[in-house]
Order: structure tokens, then sequence, then C-alpha cells
């Protein structure tokens, strides 16, 4: 079915308008003006891995270029540059995590690293089974495919029955490597690095098909293929999520077989054949022989010295660049077969990093440094850093029509904010349980972008490389535990944590991108220090499987004035999915209640319950909250998640959570849905040393005056 693109143009356009009004559970859009059934938009996100922020033209490799002259090395990536002049640009976008297995899992799950149960380097772990990016927007009617590396299916689980299964996670079909590991080989049959891994076609092996299968040629006739299929099946008229995700440049720098074929769309450029031995059309030749041209004979000037000769670029540099080079290839050919589908108009494609560059070539005899191309662009930093260079990514949105050409989004966000983003773009509420923000308003360049709550920890032994490039007081500093945040245009970060009492460096990244000067050392920093520990504390709940030194900290209490006994309720009406962010929504009603309850005076029950204020905790301590509800519900004190009561629980049982908490009052929200067709009912308690388990008593609450 192909679907007219002025039609397409109107409905992109008409659908937003409907999800900016709260629009709730719609599974298509009518036109009013000419009665037409119009499709959300469809999403594909392009996830790379271990691709530095400096790798692109457009963010870095031009300017270095042109900065330094001819004789730098330089890479090309001609149809990213074009996707970002067509679309935008967003140099302020950042990974939740510097390496892969975490920054997946904070992507899917929509929430940071304080709140994830894949943390540090927790490779191969079982994605939690919770609401992710895709099983959501399959509720929102979206056909869902995930196709290249996962690495999150459980490490301890038998093929190929793992635990979290893309299959299992909310995707309908999924073609790629199952296990982390196996995303370091790009030749999954030959296996010239540490043998053959095993391609997964949903539950079955189709590694002995492969012969010749570059896989970075695999997943993107296998993306071609899948598209096709939701475009000229029977389900044509309903969107499609494709989360395609790269298992290169990083790990053995092997080369394709041949040359990227020419043309692209629906007959050139990569097809899927499905015949075994020559699944691809790249699928002959020899195996890791073909450079591309523009490196295979490529010199530069390796003393800065114009008298001398230049050399030849090293072996290992024009792998990596030629791997770059495919993927930059491979978009250009996806965007070429959405415009021959006549659906680039309504399709919004997100392209990105998972962590900053790595220092990892897997090739025995062959060195590799991403300070030959800078692949950290004009930051300090690699994969495994928290400093800018192994956080920041090289992101591209691209939605004809909709997001202006050429357009350079400046406030920040992290991965984590897809998820809210895509929802809303399918015309209904993010969830509560998410830590990210909608970026529909700075993409579209319509109406206030809500500030991202940006905020990274991670745990890794070793330290930051000694690059020349890096500013002596950052070469090789110790990692261990490590934490960042950013409010604004301000980075806070530290390296090998002690203990909360820990100062953070300070920077202005958007002057300073390199952090050169630390504004920590300015006695009006003072204040702002104290605000970045507070901060850190209220932004995540402990994970005994990644232990922190201030895991065991008491959070902060909130010091706020006019403030009197109730707590703000408001109430909703709407067929809820899921425990649904209700701030972005319109309430039926509001008012003002002694405590959270259902029995708050209106005249009829309603779908969903939203109560926010301040519990006065009495006394230093660990506090255990429970919270029993007939429905689904939410308990964030601060920005930490205490109880989540959604996917797995079971109604009228109480779900409990623990914080430690210092005397003094505390923000709370408190989300509910209540059962369909059941009676609205709702209860939170509380108990610690001094206090057995109880309901939390109304002079408890507080709100702030009208």
């Amino acid at each position: 079915m192909v679907i007219n693109k002025k039609q397409i143009r109107k409905g992109a356009i008409f659908t937003l308008a409907v999800m900016m009004a709260g629009c709730i559970n719609a599974q298509e859009v009518t036109n009013t003006t000419n009665n037409s059934k119009l499709q959300k938009p469809n999403i594909i996100f392009i996830l790379t891995d271990d691709l530095g922020y400096g790798d692109l033209g457009v963010f870095f490799q031009k300017q270095l270029a042109k900065d330094n002259g001819s004789g730098i090395p330089q890479e090309f990536t001609p149809n990213l540059n074009q996707m970002a002049a067509e679309g935008a640009l967003l140099p302020q976008h950042y990974a939740a995590a510097p390496v892969c297995a975490p920054s997946r899992a904070s992507l899917l799950l929509g929430r940071s690293q304080g709140h994830t149960n894949v943390r540090d380097n927790q490779f191969d772990k079982a994605l939690e089974n919770n609401l992710t990016m895709a099983s959501i927007l399959r509720q929102a009617g979206y056909a869902t495919a995930a196709i290249g590396k996962w690495g999150l299916q459980g490490r301890y689980d038998k093929a190929p029955n793992w635990t979290a299964h893309p299959l299992n996670r909310g995707f309908d079909y999924f073609l790629g490597y199952m296990r982390h590991r196996d995303g370091h080989e790009h030749y999954p049959k030959e296996g010239l690095y540490r043998g053959s891994k095993e391609v997964y076609e949903n539950r079955t092996n189709i590694t002995p098909d492969l012969d010749k299968s570059y896989t970075a040629d695999i997943w993107t006739a296998a993306a071609k293929k899948w598209i096709l299929e939701q475009q000229q099946g029977g389900n044509a008229h309903e969107p499609f999520f494709l989360y395609l995700a790269y298992d290169t440049p990083h790990a053995v720098l092997e080369l394709p077989t041949q040359a990227y074929p020419r043309g692209g769309g629906i007959k050139g450029g990569l097809q899927w054949t499905g015949q075994p031995g020559k699944m691809i059309n790249t699928a002959s030749g020899e195996i890791d022989s073909w450079m591309h041209r523009d490196y295979a004979n490529a010199f530069y000037d390796d003393d800065d010295n114009p008298a001398t000769a230049e050399r030849p670029w090293p072996e290992v540099y024009k792998r990596y660049a030629t791997g770059t080079r495919r993927i930059d290839s491979a978009v250009g050919d996806l965007i070429q077969l959405l415009k021959d589908l006549e659906i680039d108009d309504n399709t919004l494609v997100v392209f990105t990093s998972d962590n900053g560059p790595s220092r990892e070539s897997y090739l025995e005899g062959q060195t590799y440094s991403p300070t030959f191309f800078k692949s950290f662009g004009p930051f300090d930093g690699i994969k495994r850093d928290t400093w800018e260079g192994g956080l920041r990514m090289p992101t591209i949105a691209l939605w004809p029509g909709s997001i202006p050409e050429d357009h350079t989004i400046q406030t920040p966000s992290i991965s984590y904010d897809w998820m809210p983003t895509f929802i809303e773009m399918a015309g209904m509420p993010a969830p509560a349980l998410s830590d990210g923000v909608s970026l529909v308003p700075s993409l579209l360049n319509k109406g206030k972008q809500p500030a991202s709550h940006i905020y990274v920890e991670y745990f890794q032994g070793g330290e930051t490389p000694s690059y020349n490039d890096f500013l002596t007081e950052h070469r090789s500093r110790k990692r261990n535990q490590m934490q960042m945040l950013r409010l604004g245009d301000t980075v806070g970060v530290r390296y090998d944590i002690r203990n909360q009492n820990d100062d953070f460096e300070i920077y202005d990244v958007v002057k300073d991108p390199q952090q050169k000067n630390n504004l920590a050392k300015n006695p009006n920093m003072k204040t702002f220090q104290r605000k970045l520990k507070h901060r850190t504390l209220q932004s995540r709940i402990s994970n005994n499987t990644a232990t922190r030194p201030y895991d065991n900290v008491s959070v902060p209490a909130a010091e706020r004035e006019g403030i009197e006994n109730g707590v703000l309720w408001k109430v909703y009406q709407g067929d809820f999915s899921w425990v649904p962010e209700m701030r972005t929504l319109t309430a039926s009603k509001e008012g003002v209640a002694e405590f959270p309850k259902t029995d708050i005076g209106i005249e009829k029950a309603y779908d969903a319950y939203y109560f926010e204020g301040f519990i006065k905790i009495p006394e230093d301590g660990a506090y255990t909250f429970y919270l029993t509800a007939n429905g689904s519900g939410l308990l964030r004190i601060h920005d930490a998640v205490v109880i989540d009561a959604g996917q797995e629980y079971f109604a009228n049982s109480p779900k409990s959570g623990s914080i430690q908490l210092k005397a003094g009052l505390h923000p709370f929200r408190l989300y509910y849905v209540k059962e369909k067709n059941g009676k609205p009912a709702i209860n939170l308690e509380w108990s610690a040393t001094e206090i057995k388990r109880e309901s939390i008593p109304a002079d408890s609450f507080f709100q702030v005056y009208k």
C-alpha cells in the first residue's frame, strides 16, 4: 500500500496537534477536513556501536579538516551530513551510560542509570520485564522489530529460550546477535575473530546460511526487507517501529567483501535474497577484503611538518574509516527506501551511538587509537569515561515536513528521552516510570521544551587514557565510581568517588567543552556544589548488584516555606494501558485532600488519580513505604522511584520500596490507575526503626500554598 505524500504530511501535523492536547489510546487519527484515515509516524531508531561524536563530518570531521588543513586524516560521512542538512542536529545529546549494555538498557526502558536493572558492566543481563519502548509502541498500534545487536537477553539462560529475548520485551520480530560477545565478530559464520557466532531470526539460528555475510550488511538488508514487508503486506496502514542496532564500527575491525551495491532503496543497495549460502547480495567474493577507495591509498602529515613527505595511513585506520563509511552508506540506502515507498514524510529517523569511541581493534598486531581521527571530538574522554567524550553522542533526527531543515537543537537531552518522545508521537502519554521527557517541542521547534533530567552513574576500573589531546589533569585519571549530572549548561562530574562528601568538578560545557576550567574552585559555587550532591541522591534508588559508596546516605530534605497540611489531587478520565505521566495530561478535576485517598468528595469514580505534595519525615533513617491499590500505581519521592506497582503488580496486594531519608519535608508524587470496572481504592503506609507499619498520618502531608 502506497500512501499519498501530501496526505501523510497533513496527517503528521494533525496527529501532533492531537498529541499535544493529550490524546489517549488513539489507534488512528481522522483528519476532519477530508475524512481520511491517517497514520502515526513510522519510527526508525539507528544505534551504532562505539561511534564517536568526532567521527561524523557534520559534527567534527569537516571542522577538523578546515582548522588543520589537508594533511589531517579525515573520515567522510556524506549521507549523514545530508541527513543533518535535511533534519536536526542534536549536539548536546548524551548516552545514558559510557558503555553499551547499561546504555542500551536505559534507552529501551526509558530510565536513567539510577533506576535501570542493568548497570555498570552487566553484559547479557536480562532486561527488566517492564514497560519498554517497543512494548508501549506495540500497544499504540505499531509493528515492532529489533535488528542487529541485543546483549540484554539473560546471562545464564539457554538458547533460544532467553528470558529477555526481544520477543519477550515488546518486539514482534528479531534478527541479529543475541549475545554481547557475538557482536565483537562481523562475520558470524567464518568467525575470523574467536570463532563463529550465532545470528538468530526470532528463535532460529540462521548462521549456517550466512556465508560471507558482513554484519552491517546483514542488518541493513534485513531492515529493508522488514520495512518492505510492512508496507507491501496486509498491515500497510499500521505504523512501524524499527530498532536497528549495528555492532560496528567497534570491536574487530573487519572489512566488507566488496563495495556497497550501487543505488539504494527498493531496487538498489543492499538486498535480502533469502538464498542459503547467499542470503544477502554482498555474500560473495573474499571476506575481510574491501577497503573504501577514499581511504585505501590515503596519506597524512604524521609529524605536523609540511616540509616532510606525508605517510600512508596505517591499515587499522583505513579499516575503521571503511566501517564507519559502510554505516553511512546504509543510512543513505534506508532513506532512499523510504522515498521509494513514499513514506519518508511520515517517518522519523533517528541516528545516534551507544557511547563514546573505544581504543579496541581486536586485530592481532594492530593497535587502534581514537586519537587518529579525534573520534572523541572537541572533548576529553572515551568509552567508559563520564567526561563529555565518553557520553556526548553524534545524534541526528530526520522527519521531512515536520522537523525543520538544517535545524540545530541546543537544549541538552539524553537517550532515555526518546521513549516519551516516540510515545507522544504515537498519540499517547509517556509512563510515569520513565525518567525522560518528550523532545517533540525542540524537534519541531514549537512550544516550550521541558528540561531533561541528565544523570549518569557508572563503575569501571582503570583510567582515562593518557592521550596528548587530553588535558593533563584528565590523563590517567582513575575511574572507579563515577557520576555525571547536567543542569542547564553546567555539568558536575566525579571520578573515583569514595564517599558522598567528595566534591564535583563543575564545568560550563557550552563555553568550555573540553572541561578545562573547573568552576568548583570558585567560592560562589558552594551552593551549586551542594545542589549537585543533593540532586544525585534524589535521582536514584540503590541496586545491590551495582553498589555505590553513597547507597546508604540519607536523601536530604527539601527547604520549603509557605506550606500547609494537605495534598493536591487531580483526576483523569481515559483508557490507560499503563500508569501515565499525568502531569502532561489535562485533569478532569482537581482539589486538595488531607492525604492521598480516592474518597475525595467527588460524585463519581475516575480512571486515574494523581497526588502531589510533601511528606514530613520525623527523623533520619531508612523508611519503607507500602502501596496497596485496586489497580496499579507508582510512588516517587523527589525523583527516585520508590514503588513501581505497574506491570507485575497484583491488585490489592501491598507493594513496597525503601529509601534513606533525612528528617524534614520530602516532595512526593503518587500515581494511581484503578482496575477497569473496579472501585477506586488506595492506601499508602510506612514503617521505620521507630515506626511500626501503619497508614501515614494525615498530619505528615503538606502542600504548597495556592
